[in-house]
């Protein structure tokens, strides 16, 4: 039988060589879009689950597209409950960004979520995010395939609210986030200046929360990942061809 496996979170693989991982962000499902950029060797591939039309089948077919242009799937969830972000990691997503992490419980959930014993509590199912049950051929042992589940799982709280200010310190306490973002609409509307992200009092505040949590040895989106929406890539191509030809 042919042997399956976890497959090398690329993310990951780029911290370890030192390098920023190179994506793209998108708010809708297209296979062909993926296929197409595959050529050009993206680290990984982000999916906006939270706010794109993205059902569960709609996942799995992004993600066998990502997976067969040789990139990392990664996902914004909708919310850190533990059945729906199963859902994305029987999927074969193997990076999830929980949204609204506003504290210490909310962190806990989202680790709780994502990882196999001894780190969280992942349930196990006969999908493809864990080779459909076929584990001990690849594997020989369950254990060795949780550990390298685990190993590749790159988990990332985004910070949105007053909460994850005041209570930054309980969420930074929870093992197991490799890295954390700040949304910035919706981190203005949390903290008093609901459509206004470049306030010089949001800008401040979120510039002293990135620092607070690099001051801690942790890891900023930013210092870990550089990335670009998909509709300005089509966008930004569109714009030079019209002035290349106008």
């Amino acid at each position: 039988m042919t042997e399956m496996m976890v497959r090398e979170n690329r993310v990951l693989k780029a911290m370890k060589e030192g390098r920023k991982a190179l994506g793209y962000q998108m708010t809708f499902p297209s296979v062909w879009d993926v296929e197409i950029l595959g050529r050009l060797d993206f680290d990984y591939v982000w999916l906006d689950g939270e706010h794109g039309p993205f059902g569960y089948t709609e996942l799995e077919e992004m993600t066998r597209a990502v997976e067969a242009a040789g990139a990392t799937a990664v996902a914004r969830v909708e919310n850190v409950e533990a059945s729906h972000i199963l859902q994305y990691l029987d999927r074969g997503i193997q990076g999830i960004m929980g949204p609204h992490i506003a504290s210490g419980e909310d962190a806990e959930k989202l680790v709780d979520a994502c990882y196999f014993g001894p780190i969280g509590h992942r349930s196990f199912g006969g999908n493809r995010g864990t080779n459909y049950s076929f584990t001990p051929d690849a594997w020989g042992d369950k254990r060795d395939f949780y550990k390298h589940a685990n190993d590749n799982m790159l988990v990332g709280a985004l910070l949105e609210d007053q909460g994850s200010i005041d209570n930054i310190d309980d969420i930074l306490a929870v093992d197991g986030i490799r890295y954390f973002g700040i949304g910035m609409n919706d981190f203005a509307q949390g903290i008093g200046y609901p459509g206004e992200p470049e306030h010089p009092d949001v800008v401040k505040a979120a510039d002293e929360l990135s620092d607070y949590i690099r001051s801690k040895g942790r890891y900023m989106s930013g210092d870990i990942m550089d990335s670009i929406w998909i509709h300005e890539l089509l966008l930004n191509s569109a714009q030079q061809f019209m002035d290349e030809n106008s």
